[in-house]
Order: C-alpha cells, then structure tokens, then sequence
C-alpha cells in the first residue's frame, strides 16, 4: 500500500498557486496544482500547470511523462483529503491501489501553456466523528481542453497512533543511518532518463529483473524524511523496467493497475521482475525477504516517433528548495 503523511485542513476554496504542505511537497516548485472547487456532495474540481521541461518527470518522444500525470492525481488526494475532508496533518494516507491510463495522443508537448483540469469523484466515503476514514477517488483528466486520461484509486486514511500499531515505532534518523546506500544504477538513456541520478533500479545480470535503487537524497522522490520508500518511487520503478523490457524508441507506458501489499522497507534489497502478460502488457512484482510488496499491470503502447529535442540541456533545470519543508509528504507505499 502506499502511504501519505497529513495535517490540518481548510474547506475553504484555495486560489492561485496550492500551498506545498496541502500537497505534502518541500520545494514549491514541485506543486503542480493551482486551485479547486467543490461543486456539492463528493464531486471536485481540481486545476494544475505542467511544467514544459523537468528534471526528473522528463517529456520523452516530445509527450509528456505519464508518471508526471500520475504525480498530480497523487497531489489531488491529500489536497482533498485535507480541504474537503476534514484529514487533519499529522494522519497518513495509505494507499490500496491505483490505476491510470492516458492517451498518448493528447500527451503531446505543445508551446502552449500546458493547462489541466482534473474532473474528480469520491465514492464510498467512509467517515468516522466527521474524519475521513476511507474512500475511492476517481478523476477524469483533461490537457489544454482535449480529454488526456484518467485514473482511479482507494485510499485509507489513520491517526498516528493506528499508523504506528500498524508500522511500530520508527526513529526517522535510525532509518535512514540504516539504509541501503544507492548501488550503481542502470543506463540512464536504458530507462528513459539523462541522469544517473534519476535511474531507480541496479542491474542483477538478469534482462527481467532489477534490484530497486533507493536515493535518500534524491530531492523529488525523498524531499521529507520517510520510513519506508514512497509510492512515487515504485511507481517509477515499474515505469523504468517497462522501458528496459520494451526498448524501443516507439513504445510508452500508457497505464498501470497496481495493487499495494506492503511497505517496501529501506534497510533490505527490494526486487523488481517484469514478465509478458499478455500482448502490450506486462505483468510486474516488486518483493522483498518478507513476500510481496506490489503487484501490477504495465500497458506499454506504440507511438509515432518525433525528433524534435524535448528539452533544453537539463543541467539548466535544477529545481530549488524552498528551505525546510513546512510540514508533511508524499504518498508512500506500505511495502
């Protein structure tokens, strides 16, 4: 499962720029959300910006990112969860599963502004003395008007003290003394990235499985202390051993369907394997010593080539910090 750390909430609706602890974001520039409205019982309009160039969520083949798709629905569920649905900062959201899929037509890069909306529904709301204990979020999405994809998730919200009956009690700085430092990583061009520092897997002398390489310092998958490796980058790690299995310059990930089924824990190697599922499916594991931490299915579509470069050289697009981080994180995943 994938968890998100919280804290307080307003209901009121926010305008311009969404504040980074309603996101569980450090750096400002890494919120990607710009306002929402709720429009009566559990249905919500959320709007966002994407960034023509990034450093780690990189357009390739002159389309976006389909994991800088999956990023913003991620910033939707602790927005909503704190400003329409009473979660107060401080409590955890743990995700069960999620699946997205998008149109790699309508993921287009464009010399236009890049605006979305994010059309969002909950369902199967689950509250408890008016605090959200559980719900289903759907969100159809939208680019510069044209319909781009769609994704859906359940997600569970607990209080610190459930979060550690569930988790134990986790000294932060142990954590991270423990942890397995980053082996080298794969080719960063073998996995869709420039930067060696933005490949998440390590080679095991297998063409089908990979060991998960964790960078505590990487400031956009770790920008706040975790216990556990967060959501986004198993994610990512599915995303980049799709792209090692299906090499070609023609192929993106168009969708996932993921099942969370424990925290993958940061002091023991984790393992990545990807096998054909069916065609243009791929069936992929993410386990560790103690069983299996995720399931899913990778949808790997076929795209016309453009050649037009994606981006300026990247070493120009350092994203800053804006100093410490004003309260909570990201989604993470139980593993």
């Amino acid at each position: 499962m994938s968890h998100v750390q919280g804290s307080g909430h307003d209901r009121s609706r926010i305008a311009g720029k969404v504040p980074r602890e309603l996101v569980h974001k450090r750096a400002s520039t890494e919120v990607l959300l710009t306002g929402w409205a709720t429009h009566g019982g559990d249905r919500h309009t959320v709007h966002a910006r994407w960034p023509r160039c990034h450093t780690f969520y990189r357009p390739r083949n002159q389309r976006f990112d389909p994991l800088l798709f999956v990023e913003t629905v991620r910033q939707t569920f602790p927005l909503l969860s704190h400003a329409a649905y009473g979660v107060p900062f401080g409590s955890h959201l743990v995700w069960d599963d999620f699946r997205f899929e998008v149109e790699p037509g309508a993921m287009l890069l464009s010399q236009a502004q890049a605006d979305v909306v994010l059309d969002i529904t909950c369902d199967d709301v689950r509250l408890r003395r008016g605090c959200l204990v559980s719900m289903t979020m759907h969100a159809d999405v939208r680019l510069n008007g044209r319909r781009v994809g769609s994704a859906s998730t359940r997600f569970t919200n607990h209080s610190p003290a459930v979060y550690r009956r569930l988790r134990g009690e986790h000294d932060l700085a142990e954590v991270r003394r423990r942890a397995l430092s980053p082996l080298p990583p794969l080719p960063p061009a073998s996995v869709g990235h420039w930067r060696s520092e933005n490949v998440v897997l390590a080679g095991t002398g297998r063409a089908d499985r990979w060991q998960l390489r964790v960078d505590l310092d990487h400031t956009v998958l770790f920008d706040h202390p975790v216990d556990h490796a967060p959501g986004m980058l198993l994610l990512e790690a599915l995303r980049q051993a799709a792209q090692v299995a299906s090499p070609a310059s023609n192929t993106m990930v168009t969708g996932m369907s993921v099942s969370f089924e424990g925290w993958v824990e940061l002091d023991t190697p984790a393992w990545v394997s990807v096998t054909p599922l069916r065609h243009g499916v791929l069936k992929a594991v993410i386990e560790q010593d103690h069983g299996t931490c995720l399931t899913a299915e990778v949808t790997i579509g076929t795209v016309p080539v453009l050649t037009r470069p994606n981006c300026p050289d990247p070493s120009a697009l350092e994203l800053a910090s804006t100093g410490p981080a004003p309260g909570p994180d990201q989604p993470l995943p139980r593993g």
